[in-house]
């Protein structure tokens, strides 16, 4: 059996689809599923970059796009009353669920239809009431405990490789993307590409040329 960890942030629609998808995807395998929040924030400001919905052409795209997609999977979405939003209450109410920074299935499911299913307010403070109290968690979702295995993660899946969600990992491997899941597959069932040069070859491309970043 496989063990794949899902590296997920709730403010991501493309997240929201690959949880729902996965099991589709990856039917007739044997797999296990640890569900892995993250702070997508965090990994933009380590490499220095703008979330989709911070540009503005590519927000109004990443929206459209969004909401195709779920139609044409037969997904139940609606985008929350605003996007971005600052997700990191309902990512510590999940951790605050469980235990070593990780949520089970039907914690992860219930915070992302909270967000992505009814297009209410993802951060409004009396939903977040409702979904703590419907969820019970063991710990006080602001302790500091919580905070800290939610930033240990995070820190974590950084240092790992891990730049964006979601992110499927099995054996060291790194699935980026909704659209990775049918290479994902293929990785599980054994296609002899992933054990030819290709994998490390594209990794060591050398750089052709380096993009100086503007200045104010």
């Amino acid at each position: 059996m496989k063990h794949i960890t899902f590296y997920y942030d709730l403010i991501s629609p493309y997240a929201f689809l690959a949880f729902e998808k996965l099991p589709e995807a990856l039917i007739d395998l044997s797999y296990s599923v640890h569900y892995q929040p993250v702070v997508f924030g965090a990994m933009l400001s380590h490499h220095g970059q703008l979330g989709p919905a911070e540009i503005a052409s590519k927000r109004a795209w990443t929206y459209r796009q969004v909401l195709w997609l779920a139609r044409h999977q037969g997904v139940a979405l609606q985008m929350p009353a605003s996007h971005p939003f600052n997700s990191l209450a309902l990512l510590r109410l999940g951790v605050a669920c469980g235990s070593g920074g990780q949520t089970n299935r039907h914690v992860t499911e219930t915070l992302f239809r909270h967000v992505w299913q009814g297009g209410a307010d993802a951060g409004d403070a009396a939903r977040l009431q409702a979904l703590t109290a419907q969820l019970a968690p063991r710990r006080a979702s602001d302790s500091p405990e919580v905070k800290a295995e939610l930033r240990a993660a995070t820190d974590a899946a950084i240092a790992a490789g891990v730049f964006g969600v979601p992110t499927m990992a099995v054996d060291g491997r790194f699935f980026w993307g909704l659209d990775a899941l049918p290479m994902l597959r293929d990785y599980l069932t054994g296609d002899p590409w992933f054990a030819g040069p290709d994998w490390d070859q594209a990794a060591a491309l050398p750089v052709g040329v380096q993009r100086s970043r503007r200045t104010a």
